[in-house]
């Protein structure tokens, strides 16, 4: 598309949406939330927060992601999701109300987020909360998670000992998970050259592509590890993809 019909794609988009900057790489259906309005970056923020924070506890770049793409299969990392259709599931682990939501002894997340002063609903502590269930309860395997050598047999020991899922959609937990590790996991994603992960594409990209998104018709351009608005952005795009 010539520059000057690209320019004019983009008054057309403004005029009916409001644009706003969103970092990071992705976002993918979960299986428990009604999350089909959900624009192409809304939730790549919490994504990456989760991911950073199982890097910052030690564990290999597959294991973060394997984790991360089982809470996306939960939840799309959505602290505030509750199970659809209302039922017991609760928080980006779908932990269940009568359960490790409210009531187990020394395992519920209300218990430790009113111990620790904080918010049951906020992300941070539900992501300590799943440290704190990995490193102290032996039987949620973290050192099976350890001891994985790639993604595919990490989300596999997540799944099984931490989530103890019915219906766990395995296939959709790797493949969310390897989006992770592709989008966050090969190096600084602050470089020019690292590749992002576009939901609407289903794939990674380059450095400057530029993406209409299917979850919202705004236009986002990839820049340097973040997902813009990109009528807020002057660079030219290397490659255009509209719907």
């Amino acid at each position: 598309m010539p520059r000057t019909q690209f320019a004019l794609a983009a008054s057309l988009v403004l005029l009916s949406t409001a644009c706003g900057v969103l970092s990071g790489c992705s976002a993918t259906t979960g299986e428990d939330v009604n999350d089909s309005s959900e624009s192409e970056l809304s939730l790549s923020s919490s994504q990456k927060t989760a991911y950073n924070f199982f890097i910052s506890k030690g564990l290999k770049n597959y294991q973060a992601a394997a984790i991360v793409g089982n809470l996306m299969q939960e939840s799309n990392v959505d602290a505030t999701a509750v199970q659809y259709g209302n039922g017991p599931g609760r928080g980006i682990a779908q932990w269940s109300v009568g359960g490790r939501w409210n009531h187990d002894a020394n395992d519920n997340v209300t218990a430790y987020a009113a111990n620790h002063g904080a918010s049951p609903w906020a992300l941070t502590t539900q992501l300590d909360f799943i440290w704190y269930e990995l490193t102290s309860f032996s039987g949620y395997g973290l050192s099976e998670l350890k001891n994985t050598v790639n993604v595919t047999q990490a989300v596999i020991a997540f799944q099984n000992r931490f989530e103890g899922c019915g219906t766990c959609n395995q296939s959709g937990r790797i493949s969310d998970a390897a989006k992770v590790l592709s989008a966050y996991g090969q190096g600084s994603s602050s470089s020019s050259a690292a590749a992002c992960y576009s939901g609407t594409l289903g794939k990674s990209v380059p450095h400057d592509t530029c993406v209409e998104s299917k979850y919202d018709k705004v236009w986002y351009q990839y820049d340097n590890g973040s997902w813009i608005d990109h009528w807020s952005d002057p660079s030219t795009c290397t490659s255009v993809h509209p719907l």
